[in-house]
């Protein structure tokens, strides 16, 4: 027999998860597919390093939906980030006090957020999950589509959503074409144990070698990033601990004292990729399969769910959840959000890895502006704080 549900959400990742457990709170019966095995107990310590800066927005966005209370840890609070590229004149210093907040957003480990919505999703009695199942190829139907599984079942859904990943084969079957840039960097990802750093400070430090990041963990260390050119990657990532130490310090520093003990490191290769189009017949993208950035500024998980919880808006209002009205909503929608949030990281990219005299005028004038106005500093802070883009009904009470 054929399954059929009215929402088909393939891809069990951070902006699946957050967008089907959105969706039990609709009208519309869901079942979400994820490729990889259920999560029976909370990861070891050293199985994910990567550490997400949530904006403020998306963390009230995470609480109502039940997700926070279930981290192992709370995060840890950014309420200052300090900004700067080396051989420019001034800096910029975010403070949330500044702007009559307690923080700006909060650091989790990508492997705790990971494991909190997932166990949300298994305990949701609204949702079907079905782990350990791939959808092996998707065909268009009337009213939806017809997904064939890999464990050999077949699946009709009224509006099929590809949350599965950068390299989206749903968005490829949908014949999206993507803009693409390599950066030419790898970005390196750790954990470190800085001497003299300030509770809640994260610093984003720039040069022509790519950005280095430090952010506040919630289990007394800090996340580092660091962006490194393609031609030297394999010489940095055969370093042990103690030469990477030093590196990292270079590039970085002593703004948090001696940086010490460093993590077991990750390399992703630094690419964007932008889907020219969300939405086909009865068919969306969301997360990484709509877009995938640049880390600067990390806003790529807080833009996908961004994505995530407008699509369960709009179709909470919906008649037909694959109609193509409701996809054109929330396509116009995600539109500002989603080109202010690419142009400003890919602009900020290119533009503090430049070198030459006119690059360098033009930063330390804009550094030492954004340093002497509150004002000026205004719209980077609603931008750290992920105000703009989120719908009225995720947002945390005034």
């Amino acid at each position: 027999m054929e399954a059929t549900t009215d929402v088909a959400v393939v891809g069990g990742g951070l902006v699946g998860c957050s967008l089907a457990l959105a969706l039990a709170r609709s009208p519309w019966k869901t079942c979400l597919l994820e490729a990889a095995g259920r999560t029976t107990a909370a990861p070891p310590p050293n199985f994910d390093e990567r550490n997400l800066a949530l904006a403020r927005a998306s963390l009230d966005a995470l609480e109502r939906l039940g997700v926070l209370d279930r981290l192992p840890r709370r995060p840890e609070p950014i309420t200052r980030i300090h900004i700067s590229r080396l051989g420019d004149l001034g800096a910029v210093d975010l403070r949330a006090s500044e702007h009559g907040v307690e923080a700006l957003g909060g650091v989790v480990m990508a492997r705790d957020l990971g494991f909190a919505l997932q166990s949300a999703v298994i305990e949701e009695g609204g949702l079907e999950f079905r782990s350990e199942v791939r959808a092996a190829s998707a065909e268009p139907v009337e009213g939806g589509w017809r997904l064939r599984l890999s464990d050999g079942d077949t699946l009709r859904c009224r509006l099929l959503v590809a949350a599965d990943g950068s390299d989206s084969p749903l968005r490829e079957r949908f014949g999206i074409a993507c803009d693409e840039h390599d950066y030419g960097q790898q970005l390196a990802v750790c954990s470190v144990a800085p001497l003299r750093a300030t509770p809640g400070m994260a610093w984003e430090r720039f040069s022509s070698k790519g950005p280095v990041a430090l952010l506040p963990r919630n289990d007394g260390r800090w996340g580092a990033v660091c962006g490194i050119g393609e031609d030297d990657a394999a010489r940095v990532a055969a370093m042990d601990d103690a030469a990477y130490a030093g590196y990292l310090q270079q590039r970085f520093g002593w703004r948090a004292g001696r940086l010490d003990r460093p993590g077991r490191r990750t390399f992703y290769p630094l690419r964007s990729r932008i889907a020219r189009r969300l939405v086909d017949e009865r068919a969306v993208l969301v997360g990484n399969a709509a877009q995938t950035l640049h880390p600067i500024g990390a806003q790529g998980f807080n833009l996908g769910l961004r994505d995530a919880l407008t699509l369960a808006s709009t179709l909470r209002e919906a008649d037909d959840p694959g109609a193509a009205r409701a996809l054109e909503a929330y396509s116009a929608a995600r539109q500002p959000d989603r080109d202010n949030t690419w142009r400003f990281a890919d602009g900020l990219a290119r533009l503090t890895a430049s070198d030459g005299a006119a690059a360098h005028l033009l930063r330390s004038l804009g550094l030492i502006a954004l340093g002497a106005s509150r004002m000026a500093r205004t719209p980077l802070v609603e931008a750290a704080m992920g105000l703009h883009g989120m719908p009225a009904e995720w947002r945390a009470p005034a």
